[in-house]
């Protein structure tokens, strides 16, 4: 089993989960965000390496001094990690058990690839990017439905203080009543961390 990736980026510090953390980009996305910063992961040129679970892991073991002094770990990333989640289940059985697992992910994926990595997973940064139906199709291109159910499916298990849901304000798509409409549709789905941040677009976006 071998899945394509575009970036392996070392030794970020408290930007995608704690201690000091490595990025895995995987190739691929179901999704066309319009300000999209990694859009290498949409055509095959932009694959980077392919590698196996066991080929990532042993990469990963030259930052595990890293790892184990600050209490950080591996973020799996993309495009969207979890259109290869059989491939991370295998990665996450090879790691020691001290790392922890990152995982940034629009949802936008069948359930059952979410519920594959549920044990494997500490904490989750979902790109929301907006609740309204319409908004959301606007700016990513895609159907909503998914993300839903798959917060659905994360709060019915009662693991919503495991997860950070990403709400920007996203220029020419939505308003920051939009935004705080969004928070208050997941805050009674019982989801309590948010990253409210806004988008920074250049005049050639």
């Amino acid at each position: 089993m071998k899945a394509p990736l575009i970036a392996i980026a070392r030794h970020r510090l408290s930007v995608d989960g704690d201690g000091v953390t490595t990025l895995v980009a995987f190739h691929g996305c179901p999704l066309r965000c319009r300000y999209c910063l990694n859009r290498q992961c949409w055509e095959p040129e932009g694959i980077w390496r392919w590698a196996t679970p066991e080929e990532l892991a042993e990469e990963l073991m030259k930052d595990n001094l890293y790892f184990l002094a600050t209490g950080g770990g591996v973020c799996l990333g993309g495009g969207e990690p979890l259109l290869y989640s059989d491939f991370i289940v295998q990665f996450c059985q090879l790691c020691p058990k001290e790392w922890h697992v990152y995982l940034e992910s629009s949802l936008n994926v069948p359930t059952e690839r979410l519920e594959a990595v549920i044990p494997c997973v500490h904490h989750y940064y979902i790109d929301v990017k907006d609740m309204n139906p319409d908004i959301y199709h606007r700016y990513t291109g895609g159907d909503i439905a998914p993300l839903l159910e798959n917060l659905r499916f994360l709060a019915d298990r009662q693991l919503q203080e495991r997860v950070t849901l990403r709400l920007p304000f996203i220029p020419d798509y939505n308003t920051d009543a939009d935004r705080q409409h969004s928070q208050q549709q997941l805050e009674a789905l019982g989801f309590t961390n948010f990253d409210r941040f806004d988008y920074i677009v250049s005049k050639k976006s």
